[in-house]
């Protein structure tokens, strides 16, 4: 049986159909893994590349209600004019409502940590960012205190928000870009190599930090998502004759239409 021919991504960077949200999880799950795979024989055996997650109870967003949990109680208000409303000088049974209660979700997010193979040193935390890391009030608390801790201490961290939606983290630049990726060596701050993109480029290739006066291996992260993309075959998953999620400013959206082909 003869399978469909692979359709590469026709963006020269980041997809962003890609950050739509039920797509987003399964791209950052494996992103994670993918750049585990490629350091890890570079850096082996002075170094060891580790997946660790961090969990927190939290509420869904009200744009997350397409998995089914909504997180607002809505009801329609009475309209004093209507005829059908009973006059309250007998009992009556009142048939209620039926709704549906915002329900708490345990939300699991992954990161990946450079360690020291013989001390076990956290050397560099490697952060991708998802939308609750920018837009839950629980989520973008807890990366936070996370990312400040970070900052406070001797570990090197390296941020890579491919995400559009929600606002990004405090950053002293000057002009605006859809993603960016932030390498900050703790032996340098508070100065930090930021690195701005928008949906027309490539993803630049970037350093990972080590210790100081190390070597630092460079991740080609534009070519892993790009593999990433074909492996998973998420040109069978993505519809292109749709918007983006979020949408693009009117230029950007111009832009993706006729790389498309789209005539809408």
């Amino acid at each position: 049986m003869c399978g469909r021919e692979i359709m590469p991504t026709p963006f020269p960077g980041m997809d962003p159909y890609l950050e739509k949200p039920g797509l987003w999880v399964q791209i950052h799950a494996s992103l994670i893994v993918d750049i585990q795979r490629f350091l890890t024989p570079l850096l082996r055996p002075r170094y060891n590349v580790a997946i660790e997650q961090r969990t927190y109870l939290t509420f869904l967003s009200p744009d997350e209600q397409s998995s089914g949990i909504p997180d607002i109680l809505l009801a329609s208000p009475i309209d004093e004019d209507d005829d059908d409303i009973a006059v309250a000088t007998a009992p009556m049974v009142t048939r209620p409502l039926v709704s549906e209660l915002p329900m708490p979700q345990v939300v699991t997010e992954r990161y990946l940590e450079v360690r020291d193979a013989v001390n076990k040193e956290v050397i560099t935390v490697i952060e991708v960012l998802s939308p609750a890391n920018k837009k839950g009030r629980e989520g973008r608390a807890q990366y936070e205190r996370k990312r400040l801790k970070v900052l406070a201490s001797l570990t090197n961290l390296v941020e890579i928000d491919l995400i559009r939606a929600g606002k990004p983290f405090p950053m002293k630049v000057k002009r605006a870009s859809h993603y960016r990726i932030v390498v900050s060596r703790s032996w340098q701050r508070p100065k930090a190599d930021i690195y701005l993109f928008g949906v027309r480029d490539k993803i630049p290739d970037f350093p990972i930090p080590l210790q100081e006066g190390e070597t630092e291996p460079v991740l080609p992260l534009n070519q892993i998502l790009h593999e990433l993309y074909d492996l998973g075959g998420y040109d069978l998953a993505i519809d292109y004759r749709k918007k983006t999620e979020p949408p693009l400013a009117e230029k950007d959206a111009k832009w993706v239409a006729q790389i498309l082909g789209n005539k809408d």
